[in-house]
């Protein structure tokens, strides 16, 4: 597989007068993960986790390093919450796990900023690569809250990799975070800080290190713009490669080249974009994957010769002769590297004990938290988990943003564990008193967010019309009664969307805001212990919300 970039501009090279040998052929590697949110540890089927990917990194480093190339190993950001065992150990275990793997930097995620500064500081120093960002400044300060970017010398190339998180991040972190910094348009800060490379450092070698999306096209929606917009808006082929997260997409173009190829298969060859001169890639997510693009480079050309997504004992399930079913391999097994393994394994162990006491059961089917449903339709469990707040506060209606439900409920036992991977962020619950006029114009905005968002909202206590092409709800009912828009009602939200997280209207200003002080989390805990059996059909949100 053979895929060309066209040379830089004769301006640009010029301008950063390159420090390469004439007529020599460079050979580097980049590998890449993206969205490893807490997996450092193998699931249940034995799939991803760090100690595969070690091995699988060590392969790699070894084979190229026999044809005279080298390696950098990059993540994309967003390695913060996910998993209970990192959640509650401030992502020690991953921090830690990416020291052992030799990562070299890392680009802030939109998750980064989920908890206080003070995390992400302690984080960075627990790290041994450096933490990039240039479009995000600390309001104190008026500085970059980290660097903007790092220089790697490979072989004798010079390789700059400039870090860029999403401006998302200011409605999508923690509020009470995200308040302490600015986050600038990360394509004009592009444009600045390459600048600054260029006349500085005169690097062969340009890569943005970005988390900030994958969207065919340039179709962002409601979204900040991605990886494509940039790639357009910047002049040709200012970064050789765009190594980005924040989307968990598989950035494999199908053979039409009309879109992502609608289902990877892992194993199956990967075709990146390829946009204004700049490849773009991205590695799915919680390190299924190890992206792997292989370049060459002669007198000011760089040229991707080969690009892959390699599978960390990735499984597929298939049925037997006899009826029944199991897990089978995509491709071979990659064997754990042990030092990574016992590392780990302590945190994991120390994670199972306080987490893996049960709470409860499901019967009746299983709770719907997938993403790829739960950002489109209202489900059971989304269901439960908004009434389980309502009731905790007696609330007559509630709320409970979809992106705040991270996977699904299986029947049969549950853990805190279970509880916890569901609800990872620690939010807290408010209560906020609302006329019913103020509740009809609060609807109005946040019945109509879209889907495929983690805004998109999951509701209790409440029915109604939404009309999205009228943009505007009716028929609304509180508790089975017609909305009375001078009566007041007591809504329930988590705090980050009272706060204005996810673009939800400002609700932490209002006279009668109350923040409760129970955590998601927990709560869902004590409504499994006093309520279960769990039955899952009674929690069926029906025709309750209408969407046309």
């Amino acid at each position: 597989m053979k895929f060309k970039k066209t040379l830089l501009s004769v301006a640009l090279l010029s301008a950063t007068a390159m420090a390469y040998e004439t007529d020599k052929t460079y050979q580097f590697t980049v590998l890449h993960v993206n969205d490893t949110h807490g997996h450092f540890w193998k699931n249940d089927k034995s799939e991803y986790g760090f100690a595969a990917q070690k091995t699988a990194i060590d392969a790699v480093r070894k084979e190229v390093a026999a044809k005279g190339g080298e390696v950098l190993l990059l993540h994309a950001g967003d390695y913060n919450t996910g998993t209970p065992e990192s959640d509650m150990q401030n992502a020690r275990p991953d921090i830690e796990g990416m020291n052992m793997l030799g990562f070299e930097t890392l680009a802030l995620g939109n998750h980064e900023f989920d908890s206080p500064l003070q995390v992400l500081a302690m984080q960075e120093q627990w790290a041994n690569f450096p933490f990039l960002s240039a479009n995000v400044i600390n309001k104190k300060t008026d500085k970059p809250l980290i660097k903007p970017y790092a220089v790697f010398n490979k072989g004798g190339l010079k390789i700059a990799v400039v870090g860029l998180t999403t401006e998302d991040t200011a409605k999508l972190g923690n509020p009470e975070v995200t308040g302490n910094v600015i986050f600038n348009n990360p394509i004009e800060a592009a444009k600045q800080t390459l600048a600054e490379v260029n006349e500085k450092e005169k690097p062969d070698v340009r890569i943005a290190l970005t988390h900030m999306g994958y969207y065919f096209d340039g179709k962002h929606g409601m979204n900040a713009p991605g990886d494509v917009t940039m790639a357009r808006n910047l002049e040709k082929g200012a970064f050789d490669l765009i190594v980005g997260g924040h989307t968990h997409d598989t950035v494999c173009l199908n053979d039409e080249g009309t879109g992502l190829k609608a289902k990877y298969t892992p194993g199956d060859t990967c075709k990146p974009d390829f946009q204004n001169g700049t490849w773009i890639v991205q590695a799915g997510e919680w390190g299924k994957y190890l992206g792997r693009a292989d370049f060459e480079f002669k007198n000011g050309e760089t040229k991707l010769v080969n690009y892959q997504l390699i599978p960390i004992n990735l499984k597929q399930k298939v049925k037997l002769a006899d009826g029944k079913s199991e897990y089978k391999l995509y491709q071979s097994e990659i064997a754990e590297d042990k030092a990574v393994f016992e590392h780990l394994k302590k945190y994991q162990d120390e994670g199972d004990k306080l987490l893996g006491v049960k709470v409860g059961e499901v019967k009746g089917g299983k709770l719907e938290g997938e993403r790829d449903v739960i950002r489109f339709h209202q489900t059971n469990l989304g269901r439960l988990i908004a009434q389980s707040q309502m009731e905790r506060v007696k609330a007559d209606l509630a709320v409970m943003n979809s992106g705040g439900i991270r996977t699904s409920i299986l029947e049969g036992n549950v853990t805190y564990k279970d509880l916890l991977t569901v609800q990872p962020f620690g939010n807290m619950i408010a209560t906020v008193d609302l006329t019913g006029q103020e509740l009809l114009d609060y609807l109005n905005v946040v019945a109509l967010k879209d889907v495929d968002m983690g805004a998109y909202p999951q509701f209790a206590g409440v029915s109604m019309v939404v009309d999205r092409t009228a943009k505007q709800v009716s028929d609304v009912k509180i508790g089975g009664k017609a909305l009375d828009l001078n009566k007041k009602y007591k809504l329930s939200v988590p705090d980050y969307c009272a706060a204005g997280g996810d673009g939800y209207p400002v609700l932490k200003k209002h006279p009668s805001y109350v923040n409760t002080g129970f955590i998601d989390a927990e709560m869902l805990k004590a409504y499994f212990e006093e309520n279960s059996p769990i039955d899952a059909s009674k929690f069926d949100p029906k025709q309750d919300i209408i969407f046309k």
